[in-house]
């Protein structure tokens, strides 16, 4: 039996998959130590597993003033990764490194990076994983960066083009990583090149815990990447009895929810979607987390604070969501068609991606309106090539078995070390 540090920061998107593979992982025989933010505290020690907290805290959705910072479309991204992960990389690495004596391994989320320093100086294999085809940054397949909209429309020059453009991108993002730098210089490791990113990864193994339907590997990509499949979990299945009554009186209503990170800022995304659903005479759920639902609301419009995804996506006829990582994976093994109002980090990318698959429409965060909302979901519901598409995707997604790789490729890890 080996001891596995697994170590993640950020919301139940970034979580969950972690959680799948921990139980997989002690399913196995191995015993389980999650090192994390301590807003999933409770969630970890009620499966049992070993409770570490670690800093810095993620920012609480009862602090909308720095969610909306967090989650701003242009600056979201600097902020969190510079001066929030950075900014604070000594405590989040004398915190994961008091966690991880006696361990044999180490499963790091992606803006984990003091999982590396920390590996280094127990001597022991590490693994990176990595939710979204954006944090590669490829030129061979080039994300859509929210500061940097128009970079798809660079996507078919080629690399020949994006090549310069992205390594421009990765020499500004350098700057970011000086705190590491420091860090190791203090430790009496070796500098890195570029922390943020392809210094980051592992020389162990890289974990892409997506499908290859989404983003295909890359020849730019790190050494030692395996493409898993998405890594499902979303804890109980149960849907309350008043919103299972709401879906058994009629017909399948459309979904409206944006995570578990914007929906802390919303805007008027819940406003807006409520016309767009009287307009387009629909039933309509909306999952709302904290917020106040309005005072009255339209026939045949319902609120709820939150709903399992594995549970409620089968049961819409189309999502409308934020583009976060775990809610797209979510929607695409629904099998529906889905609408996509990206609001930062990787959900632009997520959202280009979702429509060259051919299942999705994306409005733009500053232009999302209820107008918008109708045009694009009367174009989702209509044309039948969305619903068959999402449906071929799902029944692909069905055949993968990300936590079965993901594990496979962790024990091999193992198995190397014991030889």
């Amino acid at each position: 039996m080996s001891r596995i540090v697994l170590t993640t920061i950020g919301s139940l998107g970034d979580f969950h998959p972690l959680v799948a593979i921990a139980l997989e992982l002690r399913e196995r025989g191995h015993d389980i130590v999650f090192v994390t933010t301590k807003q999933h505290k409770n969630a970890v020690e009620l499966l049992g597993f070993e409770f570490h907290a670690l800093r810095p805290d993620y920012a609480s959705p009862d602090d909308p003033a720095m969610m909306a910072l967090m989650m701003d479309l242009k600056r979201g991204t600097e902020r969190v990764v510079r001066d929030y992960i950075f900014g604070n990389l000594e405590e989040t690495y004398a915190d994961l490194l008091a966690a991880a004596q006696g361990a044999d391994f180490i499963l790091a989320g992606d803006i984990v990076y003091a999982a590396q320093p920390v590996a280094e100086m127990l001597n022991i294999p590490w693994a990176l994983c990595t939710l979204a085809p954006t944090s590669f940054l490829s030129a061979y397949d080039p994300p859509v960066l929210p500061p940097l909209p128009l970079l798809i429309k660079l996507r078919a020059f080629g690399p020949s083009l994006n090549q310069p453009l992205i390594h421009a991108i990765k020499l500004t993002l350098r700057p970011w990583g000086e705190p590491m730098q420091q860090l190791r210089q203090k430790l009496g490791l070796a500098p890195i090149d570029n922390p943020v990113a392809d210094g980051k990864f592992s020389p162990y193994l890289n974990l892409a815990l997506f499908s290859s339907k989404f983003a295909a590997p890359q020849t730019d990509w790190p050494a030692k990447t395996v493409i898993t499949g998405f890594c499902f979990y979303d804890g109980s299945t149960h849907i309350q009895p008043a919103l299972q009554e709401f879906l058994d009186a009629g017909p399948a209503p459309i979904l409206f929810t944006l995570g578990s990170a914007a929906v802390c800022t919303p805007g008027r995304f819940y406003l807006e979607s409520i016309e767009a659903a009287v307009e387009l005479n629909r039933r309509a759920v909306l999952l709302i987390g904290k917020n106040v639902p309005p005072a009255e609301l339209p026939a045949g419009i319902v609120t709820f604070d939150y709903a399992p995804y594995s549970a409620i996506f089968p049961r819409a006829c189309v999502i409308v969501h934020q583009g976060g990582i775990g809610t797209t994976a979510q929607a695409l093994r629904s099998g529906h068609p889905t609408l996509v109002v990206p609001y930062s980090h990787d959900q632009p990318d997520n959202a280009a991606r979702l429509e060259r698959l051919g299942t999705s429409r994306t409005v733009s965060r500053n232009r999302y309106s209820a107008s918008r909302a109708v045009k694009g979901l009367r174009e989702l519901l209509r044309s039948p090539k969305y619903a068959a598409k999402a449906s071929d995707v799902s029944h692909a997604l069905q055949a993968e078995s990300g936590v079965y790789t993901a594990c496979e490729q962790i024990e091999q890890q193992l198995d190397n070390v014991a030889v």
